[in-house]
């Protein structure tokens, strides 16, 4: 995916989703609780496994392992994704300092809007001071 094609603000506010999806990945401690849950996984598959070679085949031997190898499976794929992410928000993170841009986005947005409150205000002014002009007349 080419992001030289990307608006500044496209690439601006991707980035800010991805930060605020890294921050709030970071700060749950979820990673930990993936890496246990991997963890569990494999020992699921190895007690199935184990009594594989222990008891015969059995269906709960079976079961162990198949759900050993989902909760595996899974826990790679979301470590996968979570790799991508972070390398993508590092591809916006260059492709932004290359541009040279800065947070402005956000100033301008909040500066444009001051912009049009202090119109309209002078807008509502302007119409009552003529409408007392007229008044007095």
């Amino acid at each position: 995916m080419s992001m030289k094609k990307w608006t500044d603000e496209e690439l601006i506010s991707t980035r800010e989703n991805l930060e605020t999806w890294e921050k709030r990945s970071n700060s749950s401690g979820g990673s930990k609780l993936w890496l246990l849950t991997a963890l569990l996984g494999a020992f699921a598959i190895s007690t199935g496994v184990a009594f594989i070679f222990l008891d015969g085949i059995d269906v709960m031997s079976v079961i162990l392992i198949i759900m050993g190898t989902v909760t595996c499976f899974s826990w790679y794929r979301s470590d996968k994704q979570r790799k991508d992410n972070i390398a993508f928000l590092d591809e916006i993170r260059k492709e932004i300092k290359s541009r040279k841009l800065k947070d402005t986005t956000k100033s301008e947005d909040k500066g444009s809007e001051q912009v049009g409150e202090i119109k309209a205000d002078n807008k509502k002014e302007l119409s009552a001071a003529k409408t007392q002009a007229a008044d007095k007349n």
